[in-house]
Protein backbone atom coordinates (compact mmCIF):
# COMPACT_ATOMS: atom_id res chain seq x y z
CA UNK A 1 0.00 0.00 0.00
CA UNK A 2 2.77 2.72 0.81
CA UNK A 3 4.49 1.76 -2.04
CA UNK A 4 1.17 2.10 -4.54
CA UNK A 5 0.98 5.23 -2.75
CA UNK A 6 4.32 6.59 -3.28
CA UNK A 7 4.00 5.70 -7.17
CA UNK A 8 0.83 7.65 -7.14
CA UNK A 9 2.62 11.04 -5.52
CA UNK A 10 5.12 10.92 -8.29
CA UNK A 11 2.56 10.30 -10.68
CA UNK A 12 0.83 13.31 -9.66
CA UNK A 13 3.98 15.51 -9.09
CA UNK A 14 5.33 14.66 -12.42
CA UNK A 15 1.90 15.64 -13.97
CA UNK A 16 1.73 18.71 -11.78
CA UNK A 17 5.22 19.75 -12.87
CA UNK A 18 4.31 18.55 -16.12
CA UNK A 19 1.09 20.90 -16.62
CA UNK A 20 3.23 24.02 -15.00
CA UNK A 21 6.03 23.66 -17.66
CA UNK A 22 3.67 23.90 -20.30
CA UNK A 23 1.72 26.70 -19.29
CA UNK A 24 4.83 28.47 -18.42
CA UNK A 25 6.85 27.45 -21.71
CA UNK A 26 3.76 28.58 -23.34
CA UNK A 27 3.89 31.87 -21.08
CA UNK A 28 7.48 32.36 -22.48
CA UNK A 29 7.22 31.84 -26.11
CA UNK A 30 4.51 34.87 -25.94
CA UNK A 31 6.09 37.04 -23.59
CA UNK A 32 8.97 37.28 -26.07
CA UNK A 33 6.95 37.06 -29.10
CA UNK A 34 5.13 40.42 -27.92
CA UNK A 35 7.78 42.21 -25.98
CA UNK A 36 11.48 41.05 -27.61
CA UNK A 37 12.91 44.10 -29.07
CA UNK A 38 14.33 43.85 -32.84
CA UNK A 39 11.29 43.45 -34.85
CA UNK A 40 9.34 40.59 -36.27
CA UNK A 41 12.06 38.50 -37.40
CA UNK A 42 13.65 38.89 -33.67
CA UNK A 43 10.34 38.01 -31.87
CA UNK A 44 9.92 34.80 -34.38
CA UNK A 45 13.37 33.64 -33.38
CA UNK A 46 13.36 34.32 -29.84
CA UNK A 47 9.71 32.87 -29.24
CA UNK A 48 10.93 29.79 -31.42
CA UNK A 49 14.09 28.87 -29.92
CA UNK A 50 12.88 29.23 -26.39
CA UNK A 51 9.78 26.63 -27.63
CA UNK A 52 12.65 24.51 -28.76
CA UNK A 53 14.55 24.53 -25.77
CA UNK A 54 11.30 23.63 -23.25
CA UNK A 55 10.13 20.83 -25.73
CA UNK A 56 14.01 19.32 -25.97
CA UNK A 57 14.43 19.47 -21.68
CA UNK A 58 10.94 17.62 -21.42
CA UNK A 59 12.41 15.18 -24.08
CA UNK A 60 15.67 14.74 -21.80
CA UNK A 61 13.54 14.61 -19.00
CA UNK A 62 10.96 11.95 -19.64
CA UNK A 63 13.74 9.68 -21.66
CA UNK A 64 16.31 10.00 -18.89
CA UNK A 65 14.34 9.68 -15.98
CA UNK A 66 15.88 13.31 -14.82
CA UNK A 67 14.51 16.19 -12.70
CA UNK A 68 18.23 17.74 -14.25
CA UNK A 69 16.14 19.61 -16.90
CA UNK A 70 13.50 21.04 -14.16
CA UNK A 71 16.59 22.97 -12.64
CA UNK A 72 17.81 24.25 -15.92
CA UNK A 73 14.62 25.50 -16.99
CA UNK A 74 13.84 27.06 -13.14
CA UNK A 75 16.59 28.70 -14.20
CA UNK A 76 16.04 29.88 -17.48
CA UNK A 77 12.54 31.10 -16.47
CA UNK A 78 13.78 32.91 -13.50
CA UNK A 79 16.33 34.91 -16.15
CA UNK A 80 13.01 34.96 -18.29
CA UNK A 81 10.95 36.72 -14.93
CA UNK A 82 13.66 39.33 -14.52
CA UNK A 83 13.76 40.66 -18.33
CA UNK A 84 10.03 40.93 -18.07
CA UNK A 85 10.12 42.76 -14.63
CA UNK A 86 12.41 45.37 -16.14
CA UNK A 87 9.83 46.47 -19.10
CA UNK A 88 8.36 49.45 -18.35
CA UNK A 89 5.98 51.42 -19.50
CA UNK A 90 5.96 55.24 -21.05
CA UNK A 91 3.95 58.03 -21.75
CA UNK A 92 6.64 58.32 -24.24
CA UNK A 93 5.84 56.77 -28.14
CA UNK A 94 4.88 57.51 -31.36
CA UNK A 95 1.36 57.21 -30.36
CA UNK A 96 -1.97 57.00 -32.16
CA UNK A 97 -3.31 60.42 -33.15
CA UNK A 98 -6.78 59.27 -30.95
CA UNK A 99 -4.52 58.79 -28.10
CA UNK A 100 -1.90 61.22 -28.65
CA UNK A 101 -2.42 63.17 -25.72
CA UNK A 102 -3.16 62.40 -21.86
CA UNK A 103 -5.90 64.14 -20.13
CA UNK A 104 -4.98 65.99 -16.88
CA UNK A 105 -7.13 67.93 -14.42
CA UNK A 106 -7.27 71.12 -11.93
CA UNK A 107 -9.66 70.90 -9.30
CA UNK A 108 -10.61 74.49 -7.58
CA UNK A 109 -13.75 73.92 -5.33
CA UNK A 110 -16.09 72.99 -7.46
CA UNK A 111 -14.57 74.27 -10.78
CA UNK A 112 -12.87 71.26 -12.69
CA UNK A 113 -10.25 72.56 -15.72
CA UNK A 114 -9.72 69.33 -18.54
CA UNK A 115 -6.83 69.63 -20.63
CA UNK A 116 -6.71 67.59 -23.84
CA UNK A 117 -10.09 67.03 -24.09
CA UNK A 118 -11.00 65.07 -27.34
CA UNK A 119 -13.17 66.96 -29.68
CA UNK A 120 -12.47 64.53 -33.04
CA UNK A 121 -14.47 65.13 -36.56
CA UNK A 122 -14.73 61.18 -37.46
CA UNK A 123 -15.47 60.75 -41.42
CA UNK A 124 -14.09 57.53 -41.40
CA UNK A 125 -11.02 55.93 -39.04
CA UNK A 126 -8.54 57.07 -41.13
CA UNK A 127 -10.07 60.66 -41.98
CA UNK A 128 -10.77 63.19 -39.41
CA UNK A 129 -10.04 66.16 -37.95
CA UNK A 130 -8.37 66.42 -34.94
CA UNK A 131 -8.99 68.69 -31.85
CA UNK A 132 -8.20 68.95 -28.45
CA UNK A 133 -9.55 71.07 -25.86
CA UNK A 134 -9.24 72.60 -22.65
CA UNK A 135 -12.82 72.59 -20.78
CA UNK A 136 -14.20 74.02 -17.63
CA UNK A 137 -16.77 72.18 -15.40
CA UNK A 138 -19.00 73.08 -13.03
CA UNK A 139 -19.59 70.57 -10.54
CA UNK A 140 -22.63 72.65 -8.76
CA UNK A 141 -24.32 72.12 -12.72
CA UNK A 142 -23.37 68.28 -12.81
CA UNK A 143 -26.99 66.42 -12.86
CA UNK A 144 -26.76 62.86 -14.47
CA UNK A 145 -24.16 60.22 -14.82
CA UNK A 146 -25.11 56.95 -17.46
CA UNK A 147 -23.16 54.22 -18.33
CA UNK A 148 -22.37 53.86 -21.97
CA UNK A 149 -21.67 50.47 -23.51
CA UNK A 150 -20.54 49.19 -27.33
CA UNK A 151 -20.58 45.93 -28.44
CA UNK A 152 -18.63 44.95 -31.32
CA UNK A 153 -19.00 41.11 -30.69
CA UNK A 154 -19.98 38.71 -28.61
CA UNK A 155 -22.64 39.71 -26.00
CA UNK A 156 -20.49 39.40 -23.17
CA UNK A 157 -17.50 41.56 -24.02
CA UNK A 158 -18.29 45.43 -24.07
CA UNK A 159 -16.34 48.71 -23.87
CA UNK A 160 -17.73 50.37 -20.79
CA UNK A 161 -17.63 54.55 -20.65
CA UNK A 162 -19.08 56.76 -18.18
CA UNK A 163 -21.00 60.08 -19.48
CA UNK A 164 -21.63 62.73 -17.26
CA UNK A 165 -24.02 65.26 -17.90
CA UNK A 166 -24.50 68.85 -17.24
CA UNK A 167 -27.85 71.12 -16.60
CA UNK A 168 -26.82 73.51 -19.97
CA UNK A 169 -26.96 70.18 -22.01
CA UNK A 170 -23.45 69.56 -22.28
CA UNK A 171 -21.71 65.91 -21.57
CA UNK A 172 -18.31 64.89 -21.30
CA UNK A 173 -17.40 60.95 -21.50
CA UNK A 174 -14.18 59.41 -19.24
CA UNK A 175 -13.09 55.98 -21.20
CA UNK A 176 -10.51 54.14 -20.14
CA UNK A 177 -8.06 52.55 -23.23
CA UNK A 178 -5.56 51.37 -24.59
CA UNK A 179 -2.65 53.61 -25.60
CA UNK A 180 -1.93 52.12 -29.01
CA UNK A 181 1.04 53.09 -30.97
CA UNK A 182 1.38 54.42 -34.04
CA UNK A 183 0.29 51.52 -36.41
CA UNK A 184 -0.63 48.97 -33.87
CA UNK A 185 -3.50 47.32 -33.95
CA UNK A 186 -5.84 45.90 -30.80
CA UNK A 187 -5.18 42.44 -29.27
CA UNK A 188 -6.92 41.10 -26.58
CA UNK A 189 -4.13 38.46 -26.32
CA UNK A 190 -1.66 41.55 -26.87
CA UNK A 191 -3.25 43.02 -23.63
CA UNK A 192 -1.81 40.31 -21.56
CA UNK A 193 1.53 41.16 -22.80
CA UNK A 194 2.45 44.67 -21.41
CA UNK A 195 2.01 45.60 -25.78
CA UNK A 196 -0.22 48.24 -24.79
CA UNK A 197 0.17 50.91 -21.91
CA UNK A 198 -3.59 52.75 -20.45
CA UNK A 199 -4.58 55.86 -21.13
CA UNK A 200 -7.98 57.92 -20.01
CA UNK A 201 -9.66 59.79 -22.89
CA UNK A 202 -12.68 62.16 -21.45
CA UNK A 203 -14.25 63.10 -25.31
CA UNK A 204 -17.38 64.67 -26.33
CA UNK A 205 -20.33 62.14 -26.91
CA UNK A 206 -20.38 63.17 -30.53
CA UNK A 207 -17.12 62.21 -31.01
CA UNK A 208 -16.13 59.12 -28.73
CA UNK A 209 -19.54 57.47 -29.14
CA UNK A 210 -20.45 58.49 -32.37
CA UNK A 211 -17.02 57.12 -33.97
CA UNK A 212 -18.11 53.49 -32.37
CA UNK A 213 -21.83 53.15 -33.91
CA UNK A 214 -21.12 55.18 -37.39
CA UNK A 215 -18.22 54.26 -38.29
CA UNK A 216 -16.67 50.93 -36.31
CA UNK A 217 -20.05 49.28 -36.55
CA UNK A 218 -20.46 48.72 -32.97
CA UNK A 219 -24.04 48.36 -31.34
CA UNK A 220 -24.24 50.96 -28.13
CA UNK A 221 -26.37 51.47 -24.89
CA UNK A 222 -26.98 53.80 -22.41
CA UNK A 223 -28.04 53.25 -19.18
CA UNK A 224 -28.89 56.32 -16.69
CA UNK A 225 -27.32 55.40 -13.64
CA UNK A 226 -29.18 56.18 -10.17
CA UNK A 227 -26.50 57.96 -7.87
CA UNK A 228 -27.24 60.90 -5.66
CA UNK A 229 -24.78 64.34 -6.79
CA UNK A 230 -22.30 63.77 -3.85
CA UNK A 231 -21.57 60.66 -5.26
CA UNK A 232 -21.68 61.71 -8.79
CA UNK A 233 -19.73 64.29 -8.11
CA UNK A 234 -16.64 61.90 -6.22
CA UNK A 235 -16.85 59.46 -9.03
CA UNK A 236 -16.26 62.23 -11.78
CA UNK A 237 -13.36 63.49 -9.25
CA UNK A 238 -12.42 59.65 -9.22
CA UNK A 239 -11.47 59.80 -12.89
CA UNK A 240 -9.76 63.09 -12.76
CA UNK A 241 -7.45 61.67 -10.45
CA UNK A 242 -7.07 58.96 -12.40
CA UNK A 243 -5.87 60.56 -15.30
CA UNK A 244 -3.13 63.08 -13.21
CA UNK A 245 -1.65 59.64 -11.88
CA UNK A 246 -1.35 57.90 -15.33
CA UNK A 247 -0.08 61.21 -16.44
CA UNK A 248 2.48 61.00 -13.85
CA UNK A 249 3.55 57.38 -13.57
CA UNK A 250 2.46 55.18 -16.96
CA UNK A 251 0.66 52.08 -16.65
CA UNK A 252 0.35 48.75 -19.02
CA UNK A 253 -3.37 47.60 -20.17
CA UNK A 254 -4.55 43.99 -18.69
CA UNK A 255 -6.96 42.73 -20.48
CA UNK A 256 -8.16 41.00 -17.13
CA UNK A 257 -6.70 43.04 -14.49
CA UNK A 258 -6.48 46.39 -15.97
CA UNK A 259 -9.47 47.36 -18.29
CA UNK A 260 -12.16 50.17 -18.96
CA UNK A 261 -14.08 48.32 -16.17
CA UNK A 262 -12.08 47.21 -13.61
CA UNK A 263 -10.69 50.50 -13.36
CA UNK A 264 -13.97 52.19 -13.10
CA UNK A 265 -14.82 49.63 -10.07
CA UNK A 266 -11.65 50.87 -8.15
CA UNK A 267 -12.42 53.98 -8.47
CA UNK A 268 -16.18 53.31 -7.68
CA UNK A 269 -14.81 51.17 -4.19
CA UNK A 270 -13.16 54.01 -3.22
CA UNK A 271 -16.73 55.46 -2.88
CA UNK A 272 -18.69 52.74 -1.31
CA UNK A 273 -16.22 49.84 -0.12
CA UNK A 274 -19.36 47.64 0.36
CA UNK A 275 -19.62 47.90 -3.26
CA UNK A 276 -19.32 43.52 -4.53
CA UNK A 277 -16.62 42.05 -6.89
CA UNK A 278 -18.57 39.78 -9.48
CA UNK A 279 -17.69 38.35 -12.66
CA UNK A 280 -19.61 40.56 -14.70
CA UNK A 281 -17.37 43.13 -13.88
CA UNK A 282 -15.15 40.92 -16.57
CA UNK A 283 -18.01 39.63 -18.55
CA UNK A 284 -18.64 43.18 -19.63
CA UNK A 285 -20.99 42.72 -21.41
CA UNK A 286 -23.66 41.38 -18.51
CA UNK A 287 -22.39 44.66 -16.67
CA UNK A 288 -26.32 45.89 -16.94
CA UNK A 289 -27.05 42.89 -14.78
CA UNK A 290 -24.16 43.71 -11.95
CA UNK A 291 -25.42 47.70 -11.94
CA UNK A 292 -29.02 45.95 -11.54
CA UNK A 293 -28.47 43.96 -9.05
CA UNK A 294 -26.64 46.77 -6.78
CA UNK A 295 -29.24 49.32 -7.34
CA UNK A 296 -27.40 51.74 -9.63
CA UNK A 297 -30.16 51.42 -12.66
CA UNK A 298 -33.66 52.15 -12.62
CA UNK A 299 -35.23 48.93 -10.66
CA UNK A 300 -39.32 49.27 -11.77
CA UNK A 301 -38.80 48.19 -14.90
CA UNK A 302 -36.28 44.70 -15.95
CA UNK A 303 -33.05 44.79 -17.07
CA UNK A 304 -34.32 43.69 -20.49
CA UNK A 305 -36.99 46.77 -21.00
CA UNK A 306 -33.61 48.74 -19.76
CA UNK A 307 -31.52 47.51 -22.40
CA UNK A 308 -34.31 47.39 -25.01
CA UNK A 309 -34.52 51.19 -24.02
CA UNK A 310 -31.31 52.00 -23.67
CA UNK A 311 -30.81 51.16 -26.96
CA UNK A 312 -28.70 54.28 -28.78
CA UNK A 313 -27.39 52.61 -32.11
CA UNK A 314 -30.10 53.46 -34.61
CA UNK A 315 -30.76 57.12 -32.66
CA UNK A 316 -27.10 57.73 -33.67
CA UNK A 317 -26.79 56.23 -36.95
CA UNK A 318 -29.86 58.24 -37.53
CA UNK A 319 -28.08 61.53 -36.63
CA UNK A 320 -27.12 64.25 -39.32
CA UNK A 321 -23.98 66.81 -39.20
CA UNK A 322 -24.92 69.98 -36.91
CA UNK A 323 -27.49 67.59 -34.61
CA UNK A 324 -27.90 67.60 -30.79
CA UNK A 325 -26.38 64.30 -30.71
CA UNK A 326 -26.04 64.03 -27.27
CA UNK A 327 -30.15 64.97 -27.17
CA UNK A 328 -30.84 62.74 -30.28
CA UNK A 329 -29.65 59.54 -28.93
CA UNK A 330 -31.12 60.18 -25.44
CA UNK A 331 -35.01 60.28 -26.85
CA UNK A 332 -37.42 58.57 -25.39
CA UNK A 333 -34.58 57.27 -23.50
CA UNK A 334 -35.70 58.84 -19.86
Amino acid sequence: MTKKLWMMGRAVLFVATALIAVLSGAWGALALWYQLPGGAVARTLGSTIWALAVIALAVFAISRRSWLPLGVYMVMYAALLIWWASIAPSNNRVWSDDVARMLTGRVQGNAVTLDNVRDFTWRTDADYDARWETRHYDLDRLISADAVLSYWGSKAIAHAMISFGFDDGSHVVFSVEIRKKRGDQYSSIGGFFRQFETTLVAADEHDIIRVRTNLRGEDDYLYPLRMDKATMRALFLSYVHAANTLSDTPAFYNTITSNCTTIVYRMARQIDSGLPWDMRLLLTGYLPEYLYKVGALDRSVSVEQLRQRGRITDRARSTVPGEDFSKAIRTGLR
